[in-house]
């Protein structure tokens, strides 16, 4: 599969909040440093699938907002901002953050990450 492809695919459906979908996106030995604003978190891939679960049951949906796709050999930058739908209050969609990521691919799946946030 082509890499644009794949990562529209990946921030374009439900996976990020839906853990079942995320887990045919990422290789098994998936790792992604992630500079929050609670400072660095270190993942594997069963802490990207908690997290997953985690969102879906707080926002009744999601989306991404994809402006730069950029791909160099096996990696690609993404940048993004999400948006969400509370359970709170489904009517009235937010934005909660924006995203930079790097992504290195393996063996058609996402590998090694390295993301920056910055929450609104």
């Amino acid at each position: 599969m082509k890499v644009r492809k794949f990562i529209r695919e990946l921030y374009e459906s439900d996976a990020l909040y839906n853990a079942e979908v995320l887990e045919q996106f990422i290789h098994p030995e998936i790792t992604l440093e992630w500079y929050s604003s609670k400072g660095l978190l270190k993942m594997k891939k069963k802490d990207i699938l908690l997290l997953a679960k985690e969102l879906e049951r707080t926002y009744k949906s999601m989306r991404s907002d994809i402006s730069h796709i950029l791909k160099d050999e096996d990696k690609v930058t993404v940048r993004y901002k999400h948006f969400g739908k509370t359970i709170e209050n489904p009517s009235e969609e937010i934005l909660l953050a924006s995203f930079i990521v790097i992504w290195q691919i393996k063996e058609e799946k996402l590998f090694c990450g390295y993301q920056m946030s910055q929450l609104y």
